[in-house]
């Protein structure tokens, strides 16, 4: 990641543009062509750096919910459950644990009371119990580099 890797980051994490080219728009304000800022964005994603890059909802304001679960997943199974889990449309992101509890993903819903099926489906296809690990208070902290 050089500089300009993490001007991208910093910058495009407020304020991205609302226009006919967004890209355009962004890529002109941090003295980039859209082409190559649309290619670092691709390669930053695709080396894991940025596991996505979009917009951020917040469900509840459109009568969803949305939970952090965790499971105790055997080692052997893990890639298998992942798989499991991963597959569901509910689940924005899914991350390994070096824990007694090594899997954590969020479950993101349409109604409140789905939350409590998608556990359950998760828990009767698994065979492992879901822990539900419902948000208390909100906080966003922003990511920053040092450009």
């Amino acid at each position: 990641m050089d500089e300009i890797d993490r001007r991208i980051i910093n910058d495009l994490q407020e304020d991205f543009p609302i226009s006919e080219r967004p890209y355009k728009d962004a890529a002109e304000s941090l003295g980039l062509a859209e082409s190559d800022l649309i290619s670092r964005l691709e390669r930053l994603c695709g080396d894991g750096t940025l596991n996505r890059f979009g917009p951020l909802f917040n469900a509840e304001r459109f009568g969803g919910a949305v939970t952090l679960a965790a499971i105790r997943v055997p080692e052997d199974r893990f890639e298998e459950v992942a798989e499991q889990v991963n597959r569901r449309p509910e689940i924005s992101q899914n991350y390994a644990r070096d824990d007694d509890l090594n899997m954590w993903f969020v479950i993101a819903t349409e109604t409140p009371g789905r939350i409590a099926k998608v556990i359950a489906e998760i828990e009767h296809e698994t065979g492992l119990e879901v822990i539900d690990l419902p948000k208390i208070e909100e906080f966003y902290i922003g990511l920053r580099f040092q450009a």
